[in-house]
C-alpha cells in the first residue's frame, strides 16, 4: 500500500521515475541478489521516506532529477534495514506476504540487505555532494545504534518510555529526518529551513512508529499485513505495555511484566485485556497525535506551496491510517 491517492498525486511522476531508478539501481550480475531485492522492494509499502525527499525538494522549487536518485537511496537503506530487522525478530509476515527471510533464508536476506546498504553509497557518491553524504553516514550510523538498543530492550521490563522514545527516534525516525533534509540541501535550503525539515521528518518519524506499536495490538491482520502480537511474541517493551506496567494495578502490571520476560503469545489475551482497561492504546494515540502536532510547527519557516501542502498533509496521515 503506498500513499493515500490525494498525497501521491502531486509527486506521481517523480515517483514513477524514482522507481525507475529502482529497478535500474537494483540490477546485480548475481541472480539471487536480484531476486530478493525485487522480492522484498516490489511487495508495497507506504513510500513515505521517499515521498519526504520529493516534497522537500518540490517544496524549494528544486528543478533537477537529483531528488529522484536520492529518493531511491532512502528506499535502499530503509529496505536494507527491513531485511536485517526481519532476521533479527524471526519475522514471518511483512505487508501480508513472507518476508524475504522466510522465503529466501537468513544468509540471504542479510547479504542482500548489506547489498543494498553499498548500491544506496555507491549512488551518493555519484551524486557527489559532501553534505549528503555526511547526512547520509550520520543517519545510517544512528539507525544502526537503534537497532541495537532495540535488540538490547527486548526481554527488558525496566524500560521507560524515555528509553522507549530514544530508540524509535533512532532506529525509525532518523531515516525520517535525512530524507526530509536531502530534499532541503539540494534545493538550497537555509539552515533554518533544513533543520525546521529534519525536525518535521524526525516527529513524523516518531508518530508514524507509535501507531505502529498501537496497530501491534488494535489492527487488522489483513491490513497491517503482519501478525497481530508480534512485538509482544519477541518480547518488545513498546509504549502501550510500558502504561500498563507504570499505571496498571499490580495485576496489571505483573502480567505484561512477565509477558515481555518471557516472549510468546500464550498471555496475549491478558495482556490485551490490561491495555484496554488501563486506557494505554489511548494513551499512545495521544503521543502520536502530539508528534503529528510538533511535525506540523517544525515547517512554520518554510515558504508556502502545494508541495508544503502535502508535508503538512503527512502527519495526519501517519496517526489516521490503520496499515
Amino acid at each position: 500500500m503506498k500513499l493515500e491517492p490525494q498525497l501521491y498525486s502531486l509527486i506521481k511522476t517523480d515517483m514513477q521515475a524514482v522507481d525507475a531508478v529502482i529497478r535500474a539501481r537494483l540490477y546485480s550480475d548475481v541472480v539471487l541478489v536480484r531476486q530478493v531485492a525485487e522480492y522484498i522492494v516490489q511487495s508495497g509499502g507506504k513510500r513515505m521516506r521517499p515521498a519526504l525527499v520529493l516534497l522537500a525538494a518540490g517544496a524549494l522549487g528544486y528543478q533537477g532529477d537529483r531528488h529522484h536518485q536520492l529518493a531511491a537511496v532512502i528506499e535502499f537503506i530503509h529496505t536494507a534495514t527491513l531485511l536485517h530487522d526481519d532476521v533479527v525478530d524471526e519475522s514471518e509476515l511483512r505487508r501480508g506476504r513472507e518476508t524475504a527471510n522466510s522465503t529466501f533464508g537468513n544468509a540471504a536476506s542479510i547479504l542482500v540487505g548489506d547489498f543494498l546498504y553499498s548500491r544506496a553509497f555507491q549512488m551518493m557518491v555519484d551524486i557527489g555532494d559532501m553534505r549528503v553524504m555526511s547526512v547520509m553516514c550520520e543517519a545510517t550510523t544512528i539507525i544502526s545504534e537503534g537497532e541495537v538498543m532495540q535488540l538490547m530492550n527486548c526481554h527488558d521490563s525496566d524500560v521507560d518510555e524515555a528509553r522507549y522514545l530514544h530508540v524509535i527516534r533512532s532506529k525509525t525516525a532518523k531515516l525520517f529526518d535525512a530524507a526530509a533534509r536531502l530534499g532541503g540541501i539540494i534545493g538550497g535550503a537555509s539552515p533554518e529551513i533544513e533543520n525546521g525539515l529534519g525536525k518535521f521528518g524526525m516527529h513524523l518519524g516518531t508518530a508514524f512508529q507509535l501507531v505502529d506499536d498501537i496497530l501491534d495490538y488494535s489492527g487488522s491482520e489483513a491490513e497491517t499485513g503482519k501478525h497481530l502480537g508480534d512485538d509482544l511474541a519477541e518480547g518488545k517493551p513498546t509504549l502501550p505495555l510500558i502504561y500498563v506496567m507504570q499505571h496498571g494495578t499490580s495485576e496489571q502490571a505483573d502480567c505484561v511484566r512477565a509477558a515481555i520476560e518471557n516472549g510468546g503469545r500464550e498471555a496475549f489475551p491478558q495482556v490485551m485485556a490490561a491495555i484496554r482497561a488501563t486506557g494505554a492504546l489511548e494513551y499512545a494515540e495521544k503521543a502520536a497525535h502530539a508528534e503529528a502536532e510538533l511535525a506540523i510547527r517544525a515547517l512554520d519557516s518554510l515558504p508556502a506551496s502545494h508541495y508544503k501542502d502535502s508535508l503538512l498533509e503527512l502527519p495526519s496521515f501517519a496517526v489516521a491510517r490503520n496499515f
